[in-house]
């Protein structure tokens, strides 16, 4: 890769936010190697300019999906991507998973669903005092149950079909939801730490996903470029007379 300024700018961002760093070298993927310059103080140490190039590969993707209005479930339920998943996808209107993946969110997707709708309803009619009929203690009841399905389908209110794409920040972690996407051919772009197999991810982002920091780089990067992929799409075509 030819490095341009822009290049040498993206990289040093990369290495501030401590995106470099891998795990020790006994945790290490085989489909990690390629992707290692060396290591410090048994820490393996990602070559920057090689996780460049495939963020570049994941964010000309996510610009396609952009442009064509897809739908892109955000997904990462370990504590340090659990506030940047769920606020870029709040930011675009997408869906999210910034909790523990329920089994089933994708390859049983009707009857997830049907538990989204059965908590919309439920608040529904609590907005609308329509639960005065019950009684205290039913009332305090299904205030519970809203708030339980609320932890666990919360960011899935607005996902009415399956997904067009999913991002995930460590597949090693959610390997149940990178499971049910592979099963149903939905496409996956990853932030994938030194441990994590590539070849389960369409758009593996070799990096640190275990900092709070790098992972809201990564997280940032990809929606920009779904929103530049937007924007071109809503932009006016200029036509010109012959």
């Amino acid at each position: 890769m030819v490095e341009t300024k822009d290049n040498k700018t993206e990289i040093e961002e990369m290495f501030s936010v401590g995106a470099h760093f891998g795990f020790s070298r006994s945790r290490r993927h085989p489909s990690a190697l390629p992707y290692i310059f060396g290591s410090k103080n048994r820490v393996e140490i990602f070559d920057l300019e090689k996780t460049k190039t495939l963020l570049d590969i994941a964010s000309e993707y996510a610009r396609k999906l952009g442009e064509e209005g897809k739908t892109v479930l955000f997904v990462g339920g370990k504590k340090e991507a659990r506030e940047s998943i769920k606020d870029v996808a709040l930011k675009l209107d997408m869906p999210y998973v910034s909790g523990r993946w329920i089994g089933g969110t994708l390859s049983n997707f009707g009857n997830i669903r049907g538990r989204v709708e059965k908590m919309i309803d439920l608040a529904d009619k609590k907005e609308k005092g329509e639960l005065s009929k019950y009684t205290k203690k039913e009332r305090l009841l299904i205030d519970r149950e809203i708030e339980r399905l609320d932890r666990f389908f919360g960011g899935l209110v607005n996902l009415t079909r399956k997904p067009d794409a999913l991002f995930v920040i460590d597949p090693r972690q959610e390997n149940i939801s990178v499971s049910e996407a592979r099963q149903l051919s939905i496409p996956v772009i990853a932030l994938i730490g030194s441990d994590g197999d590539a070849g389960k991810v369409d758009y593996p982002i070799f990096g640190n996903d275990a900092s709070l920091h790098s992972i809201k780089f990564f997280t940032d990067k990809i929606v920009e470029a779904y929103e530049e992929g937007k924007k071109s799409s809503q932009a006016p075509k200029v036509t010109t007379s012959a």
